[in-house]
């Protein structure tokens, strides 16, 4: 039996959240599942050591750089055409999309699992997938996604980088995908001195190649404590992943690198600062920070210069109790 799974969503994150809902219909059917996703999810960089999944085909939508093969009613025919190719006999659509209902009927498959169309508006990222499999599959699932790394690329990580478990390793999740989202250097230099007063620690720093971003990593970089630090910014995600597996613990902007840690097993301290809680606290190993003065978070909180450093401390030092 050949099954692909509809994740059109865009980002790293929305594919982590996705991932208990795959492995349940992996689960379910006791075989890997092929998956439709964008290439900004990243998911062959991260996924490819998942059991659960089998073929990882990109969807080529959505650019708005280059005519993409997808697009469009030529690029509708263009993707039945090439998911035709792998034969599938059921799909599950997580979205509402008619249009991906027919290109399904158009690549022959036959048993078709879906949203509930036109019902896009309003639709909870995790509630309305946990219904979907519930009522399709009768399947309960937790949200706790839960990706994979190979052991011997882990212990490969440990001796490389000298990561020392004496140490407490810490992930840094500095960057993030928008301005709002990522926290001022001095908030994360605040916590450093706070955390180095009563741990000998290590600090692998994870930003992308952002101008903005840079110049936090540039700052971190510029005090004392850049001895102890280790910027992974030249580093693609599946070089990074076994990195952040030999982490103690992770504190990271609502960006990739909250979902991927926290995926990843590791307790994670999310500073979420202008997106809905829910993003920082859908996962059992998610700690969410929200700015002082705010009772929750989401968009247009803009709180990144009120997250308060010693909550940071305060909370790793509940986790490390």
């Amino acid at each position: 039996m050949r099954i692909l799974a509809v994740q059109n969503r865009m980002g790293i994150g929305d594919m982590v959240i996705f991932l208990p809902f795959i492995q349940a219909i992996s689960k379910k059917f006791a075989t890997p599942v092929s998956i439709l996703v964008k290439e900004n999810s990243k998911a062959i960089q991260f996924l490819k050591n998942n059991t659960a999944i089998d073929q990882i085909i990109i969807l080529d939508r959505g650019s708005k750089i280059k005519n993409d093969r997808h697009d469009g009613i030529v690029g509708s025919y263009n993707l039945a055409r090439d998911l035709k190719k792998f034969n599938f006999d059921k799909v599950f659509i997580f979205n509402s999309s008619l249009r991906f209902n027919l290109i399904a009927r158009g690549a022959g498959i036959k048993d078709i699992y879906q949203y509930p169309l036109f019902q896009k508006n309003k639709q909870h990222i995790i509630n309305t997938a946990k219904k979907f499999i519930k009522k399709e599959l009768g399947l309960e699932v937790e949200s706790n996604p839960k990706i994979s790394v190979n052991d011997q690329l882990i212990k490969d990580a440990k001796s490389k980088y000298n990561i020392d478990s004496k140490e407490l390793n810490i992930l840094l999740g500095i960057g993030g995908s928008g301005p709002t989202k990522r926290i001022p250097a001095k908030i994360f230099i605040n916590f450093m001195k706070l955390i180095t007063q009563k741990h000998k620690c290590r600090f692998f720093l994870a930003t992308g190649k952002n101008v903005e971003e840079q110049k936090i990593l540039l700052e971190i970089l510029s005090t004392s404590h850049k001895e102890i630090c280790f910027a992974l910014d030249n580093f693609n995600l599946s070089e990074i992943l076994p990195i952040i597996k030999n982490c103690n613990i992770s504190i990271c902007n609502d960006s990739c690198f909250s979902h991927l840690s926290s995926g990843l097993g590791i307790e994670t301290i999310v500073l979420m600062s202008d997106t809905p809680l829910l993003y920082g606290s859908y996962s059992p190993r998610m700690h969410p920070i929200i700015p002082d003065g705010e009772n929750t978070v989401k968009h247009n909180t803009h709180g990144k210069d009120r997250i308060n450093p010693h909550k940071i401390f305060e909370q790793l030092n509940n986790i490390l109790d």
